[in-house]
């Protein structure tokens, strides 16, 4: 049977713009959430914004600061760039993929074009800004600026998009259709998606607080996370752990909540962990979707207690360190997953003080590391009821 390995792991998001800058953060517990700078918009909430312009961007890329391309590639070349260097790639090699995963695709241009449009409608506006609109613009970008001439593919299935992109490379390794696929996402924070969740009354005026009684909100963020996925015939490096389960489901309970019950998530982490031939009482740490919504965490942590019973293992979100990035945010967590795995890391759940009623669940609140970690389950629920769940493990 063919194993699929991580060899390489690259990411951006608020608080870091390379892996050691985010694994710092999170061990100094300091969060990324603030006042926006780039947006210009009315709407006054925190977020997760990534604390470079897109001119500093293109000049870390090392492109003409005159060209127009989407925040949400520049951040995904960004991410996708390290994890390739840091799995040690020959491209000339291998038989390389891209599945990249997005929600916001590149409206942050689109915006740009409606404004000046709508301003002088005579003037056609800049056509240049909606040439990346689609989702699929981002992926292609990323894939010529890397090199990667072989399959590429995009995923957008909104909070579970890089779950589902990780997903299906690992899929297609199994199939033998590819030796190494980069999968992973990027969004880039915009207004209409600001706004859209404003008026679904989902934010939070403060930093958010997932898994507290008292919660209110989540943050809206944006950055990327890719990993190398590899064949184990053709590794670049030393892997640093096995992806050994994964799932999808559809509830398809609602178009933006789960079930009380939390039955989307609980379907889809007890797939992931019959693929993987695990039992639950083998996770050692699970990275939960947390949003920090009055909903999602019920739903999610009902799903939980469902699943493990009395003995639900360590576990936190890292969302108010970050924000929920959306299409990107199971990129970025899968990266802080597979350190967990590696390097033994639970992360602290931020600003958490008091038990949700009736469920007595008491996530992380301390920076851990080299805790004896196996097996780490990872939670990304998507609009529509788009679950999925990833396990990741210790090489044996």
């Amino acid at each position: 049977m063919i194993k699929v390995f991580v060899t390489g792991v690259g990411v951006i998001s608020a608080i870091g713009t390379c892996l050691d800058e985010n694994m710092q953060a999170l061990r100094l517990e300091k969060t990324g959430i603030g006042v926006d700078k780039y947006l210009s918009t009315k709407l006054q909430v925190p977020v997760g914004q990534v604390k470079y312009s897109n001119e500093e961007l293109k000049s870390l890329l090392g492109l003409n600061t005159d060209c127009i391309i989407s925040r949400t590639a520049l951040l995904g070349m960004l991410a996708a760039k390290e994890a390739i260097i840091d799995a040690n790639l020959e491209f000339k090699t291998q038989k390389i993929g891209l599945i990249s995963a997005t929600s916001v695709g590149g409206i942050d241009l689109s915006e740009n074009f409606y404004k000046s449009f709508r301003e002088d409608p005579n003037s056609g506006g800049n056509l240049e800004e909606v040439l990346m609109h689609d989702c699929s613009a981002s992926t292609l970008a990323i894939a010529q600026h890397l090199g990667i001439e072989g399959f590429t593919s995009t995923i957008s299935t909104a909070c579970s998009s890089a779950s589902n992109a990780i997903m299906l490379g690992a899929r297609m390794i199994k199939a033998g259709m590819l030796d190494t696929v980069l999968v992973g996402g990027t969004d880039a924070l915009c207004r209409f998606t600001l706004n859209g969740f404003n008026s679904l009354k989902l934010l939070d005026e403060e930093v958010c607080r997932p898994f507290d009684q008292n919660r209110k909100g989540l943050n809206l963020g944006e950055g990327a996370g890719f990993l190398v996925l590899q064949d184990e015939s053709c590794l670049s490096r030393t892997p640093y752990c096995e992806l050994t389960g994964y799932s999808n489901v559809n509830e398809a309970y609602h178009q933006a909540g789960s079930t009380a019950e939390g039955d989307g998530a609980f379907a889809a982490m007890t797939e992931a962990l019959r693929v993987a031939g695990l039992q639950p009482s083998e996770i050692d740490y699970v990275n939960v979707h947390g949003t920090g919504t009055p909903t999602n965490d019920s739903s999610e942590g009902n799903a939980l207690k469902r699943l493990f019973g009395n003995q639900v293992p360590a576990f936190s979100s890292v969302k108010s360190y970050i924000g929920h990035t959306l299409g990107a945010s199971e990129g970025i967590e899968a990266v802080y997953s597979v350190l967990s795995v590696a390097k033994g890391y639970i992360y602290p759940n931020l600003n958490f003080e008091d038990s949700m009623v009736g469920l007595n669940l008491y996530p992380a609140t301390k920076w851990e590391e080299n805790a004896r970690i196996k097996h780490v389950l990872s939670n990304s629920f998507g609009f529509g009821g788009n679950n999925s769940s990833l396990v990741f493990s210790a090489i044996k």
